[in-house]
C-alpha cells in the first residue's frame, strides 16, 4: 500500500487501472521537434482534464452534473482531505468552496471560491502528481506565513515533504541507472545527465550513472498504464511522470508521451510535445526532497504546459535545495539561464506546470 506521504509524482490521471504488458509499447522519443511526424499535429488529443472546463462559472449552492469528478481531483491533491471519493456528490458544497479557495491561494489566483475562468485554466493544465497538501500540511502559499515589516514581506515559497525526508547526512554522490529493458540511446541519457547537473551545480551532491540498475540509488524508467507502483499512467498528456521522496529513488515517466529529447520544443507544431529535460529536472527535485513551490517561475511549480522548456533553477529552487544539503562551494549565486530556458512555450510565456496525478475515475477524458 502506497500512502499519500509516499506519492511524489508528476501527473497522474487515469480513468481505469489496466494491466499492460510493458514490453509491448516503445517510448516515443524524438531527437528534435522537426522529427515528429507531421500527421501527429492534426491528430493531437485534447488535454486530459479539458472536460473540467464544463464547470467554469460553477459556484456554491447549486448542483452540476459530474461535479463529483472535480471533487476527486481536489481530494487527490489534498484539498478535500479524509473524504472517500465514493461519497462525493455533484453538489457545490462548503467543502468544495473551501478547496477552491485554498487552491486559488496556492496558485496566486484571485480568491473567489468560484470556478472562474482563471481557476479552471490552471486546473486543466498538465501537472505534477505530487499532492499540494499532504496529511493536512500544505506545501504552498496557504501554509505559509508572511513576516511583515512596513513595506516588505519575507516568505519562503519552496517546500519539503512532511518530515523533511532527505538523503543521509554526508551523502556526496548518488548513483542513477535506467531500466535495462529500455535500451535508451546516448542522447536520451544525456538529457538526464543535464537535468541532474542543474541540481549538482548549486548544492553538494553529484550524480553518477551506474551500470547496475538494481543497486543504484535512483532508478529511472518509462512505463505504460499500471506499472506496479499503484500509480497508473494514462496515455498521451495528463500524467507525464512521477517521482518518490528520499530515499525511495524511483523516477517513472509515461511512455505514451511525445518526448522531445533536444532542440527547441517551442518550435514544435505538435500541441502535445513535451520537453524531456524540463520534466526530469522537476522530478529530480522531488527525488532530493523538495515539494512544490508557489513561485510560477520556479522549477518546482506544480504545472508545465506542453511545448514549453523550463530547465534552469530559479532562486526559490536553489534556496530550498541548499536548505537540505548546503551549497556547492563553486556556486557563484547566479545561473546562466536564458529567458527561453527559464520558461518558454509555443506562442509566448506560459505558467510553469510540472506534471502529475489523480485517479481520474470514470470521467472518460483523454490525458496530458
Amino acid at each position: 500500500m502506497i500512502t499519500q506521504n509516499q506519492r511524489y509524482y508528476y501527473h497522474i490521471f487515469s480513468i481505469t487501472l489496466i494491466s499492460i504488458t510493458l514490453t509491448s509499447v516503445s517510448a516515443r522519443f524524438f531527437p528534435d521537434p522537426s522529427s515528429m511526424p507531421a500527421w501527429n499535429s492534426s491528430n493531437a488529443p485534447p488535454g486530459a482534464w479539458d472536460g473540467y472546463k464544463n464547470f467554469t462559472g460553477c459556484s456554491r449552492g447549486k448542483t452540476y452534473d459530474g461535479l463529483s469528478k472535480l471533487k476527486n481531483y481536489f481530494n487527490h491533491f489534498g484539498y478535500i482531505p479524509n473524504a472517500p471519493p465514493s461519497n462525493f456528490t455533484d453538489d457545490f458544497d462548503e467543502a468544495l468552496e473551501s478547496a477552491v479557495r485554498t487552491y486559488q491561494k496556492n496558485f496566486n489566483l484571485n480568491i473567489t471560491g468560484e470556478l472562474d475562468d482563471a481557476t479552471m485554466n490552471y486546473i486543466v493544465k498538465p501537472r505534477c502528481g505530487v499532492a499540494d497538501i499532504i496529511n493536512g500540511t500544505t506545501s504552498m502559499n496557504s501554509g505559509k506565513f508572511n513576516s511583515s515589516s512596513t513595506n516588505f514581506h519575507t516568505v519562503a515559497h519552496y517546500s519539503f515533504f512532511p518530515g523533511q525526508p532527505r538523503w543521509p547526512e554526508g551523502t556526496q554522490t548518488l548513483t542513477y541507472a535506467f531500466d535495462p529493458s529500455e535500451n535508451l540511446d546516448d542522447a536520451t541519457k544525456q538529457v538526464f545527465a543535464n537535468a541532474f547537473n542543474q541540481w549538482s551545480k548549486v548544492t553538494t551532491i553529484t550524480f553518477t550513472e551506474a551500470t547496475s540498475y538494481s543497486s543504484s540509488d535512483i532508478k529511472i524508467g518509462f512505463y505504460s498504464g499500471d506499472h506496479g507502483d499503484g500509480e497508473a499512467f494514462d496515455g498521451v498528456l495528463g500524467t507525464l511522470a512521477h517521482a518518490f521522496s528520499p530515499t525511495d529513488g524511483r523516477l517513472h515517466l509515461d511512455k505514451a508521451e511525445d518526448w522531445v529529447v533536444s532542440g527547441d520544443v517551442t518550435e514544435s507544431s505538435l500541441s502535445n510535445a513535451v520537453d524531456l529535460e524540463s520534466v526530469a529536472v522537476h522530478e529530480i527535485g522531488h527525488l532530493l526532497g523538495l515539494g512544490h513551490s508557489s513561485i510560477e517561475e520556479a522549477i518546482m511549480y506544480p504545472t508545465i504546459s506542453s511545448r514549453t522548456k523550463k530547465v534552469e533553477l530559479e532562486s526559490d529552487d536553489i534556496e530550498g535545495i541548499q536548505m537540505l544539503y548546503g551549497s556547492n562551494p563553486n556556486f557563484t549565486g547566479t545561473t546562466t539561464a536564458t529567458s527561453r530556458d527559464r520558461d518558454s512555450s509555443f506562442g509566448g510565456r506560459h505558467g510553469v506546470s510540472l506534471f502529475l496525478s489523480l485517479l481520474f475515475l470514470g470521467f472518460g477524458f483523454l490525458s496530458l
